[in-house]
């Protein structure tokens, strides 16, 4: 099937925040057990930016992720961040990640917790722990500063994790179903939440998801991605202006769901691990 490249937006001056052209994953090339688990993927994300990565399981959405964040090498095209080379970005800190699992250490306060990056970046104790307060208000979690993770419910430990991702004020964060393992409602609840902090902070944000309506909710675009090898069929532009409660009844909203899923079932992605909620 004929690539669709993602368009690339108003981009401005600026550099994009993210620039894939033609990457592409192959594992164990060569050999007979080889998987080509991306072909060729175009995409360009702006700064400020959110796009959703949706398809069927094992399309190579977290692939994607995974190339952007430096944390696998491409076997063909090249990949940019904020301008530079993935590798590069990775050095200087230009993009946060959260997971599915908050991946919070039970030993350490929340605070601690989220101060653990700047840590690592030689901070001293005094700015650690004025950031660490300065982002739990911008999570809505001041008064938890010195519990620890596991007193925490499963939204809370997401934000802390959120925060944590932030700290350093990446202009971009890479998000892998971070409110998969969450009841509804607190995903819905964490979804009107990120996008709070994302008008707050300015970053861009590429958020892997398997639900299409969380998709649509929260992005400005939404690229498809067929069934293994992963390519991105369709790019379906959301135009929903501000989300608020009252977004996920408004017969637009509707329209877009339906848009998403049409180009999953055009990209043989019918019934493929994919969430109708």
């Amino acid at each position: 099937m004929t690539e669709i490249a993602v368009p690339t937006g108003q981009v401005g001056a600026a550099a994009a925040a993210v620039e894939a052209r033609g990457a592409a994953m192959t594992f164990n090339a060569g050999r007979p057990n080889e998987v080509i688990a991306l072909a060729p993927i175009d995409l360009t994300v702006a700064p400020g930016e959110l796009v959703s990565l949706i398809g069927p399981s094992g399309c190579g959405k977290s692939t994607l992720l995974r190339l952007i964040a430096n944390l696998l090498e491409p076997t063909d095209g090249s990949l940019l961040i904020n301008g530079k080379p993935a590798s590069q970005a990775r050095l200087d800190g230009d993009y946060g990640m959260a997971f599915q699992q908050a991946g919070l250490f039970d030993w350490r306060t929340v605070s601690r917790n989220i101060e653990l990056p700047l840590e690592i970046k030689g901070w001293d104790r005094t700015r650690r722990r004025a950031r660490a307060l300065e982002m739990l208000e911008l999570v809505r979690l001041c008064d938890f500063a010195d519990h620890h993770p596991w007193e925490l419910s499963g939204g809370m430990q997401q934000r802390v994790a959120i925060a944590r991702a932030l700290s350093f004020e990446p202009k971009l964060l890479l998000m892998d179903e971070p409110f998969g393992a969450l009841d509804e409602m607190t995903r819905e609840h964490m979804q009107t939440e990120l996008g709070r902090i994302r008008a707050a902070t300015g970053a861009a944000v590429i958020f892997v998801t398997h639900s299409i309506p969380e998709a649509v909710f929260l992005s400005d675009r939404v690229a498809v991605m067929s069934a293994r090898p992963g390519r991105i069929e369709a790019v379906i532009d959301v135009a929903l202006g501000e989300r608020t409660e009252l977004t996920r009844g408004d017969p637009l909203f509707f329209k877009h769901v339906t848009e998403v899923r049409e180009a999953l079932r055009a990209g043989h992605g019918v019934g493929g691990g994919m969430e109708d909620r």
